[in-house]
């Protein structure tokens, strides 16, 4: 069933469309199929914003789709369609890149930690001492699991408390 805003956008797409009528042109024998869509590209490319916006709209309900993603009885026979899927790819997919939070340190290692931090970034001294003082604080990022293990490991073993994020 079309929805009364979608007959107007309909009538209204139409309306404007340049070509003498669009039924009679979509439906000529004598074209190939390459010339059909090339004419029909020239046609979708000759309307102004606003008949685009509205022929979106109108496709994406002939089609089946609405704002959220396809229709659940949706296109078809794709392996992974409807929110069910959508749920099993996310599951799949795993964070690769982690930050490295210095939580807190012992007030006695303290030059060992801003040594340490300094060794794998590349901060120069007072700005090391600053992001230690400043703990909590994220002192590595973008670097993968096992990169920011070691760092946690090399930062406990001095007496800081550091977690991954």
């Amino acid at each position: 069933m079309v929805s009364l805003v979608s007959k107007i956008s309909l009538i209204r797409l139409f309306s404007r469309i340049r070509a003498p009528s669009i039924a009679y042109t979509l439906c000529t024998v004598t074209e190939t199929r390459t010339q059909k869509l090339e004419r029909i590209a020239d046609q979708l490319l000759d309307l102004n914003k606003l008949e685009k916006h509205d022929y979106s709209i109108l496709f994406r309900h002939k089609m089946g789709l609405n704002r959220y993603g396809p229709a659940v009885s949706g296109l078809g026979s794709g392996s992974s369609s409807g929110p069910g899927a959508a749920a099993a790819d996310a599951k799949v997919e795993e964070k690769t890149i982690f930050d490295v939070k210095l939580d807190k340190f012992d007030a006695a290692a303290k030059i060992k930690v801003i040594k340490e931090i300094r060794s794998f970034t590349d901060l120069g001294l007072k700005e090391a001492k600053e992001l230690v003082e400043k703990a909590p604080a994220v002192v590595k990022k973008g670097v993968t699991k096992d990169e920011a293990n070691a760092i946690i490991e090399k930062l406990k073993a001095i007496g800081a408390t550091a977690v991954l994020e």
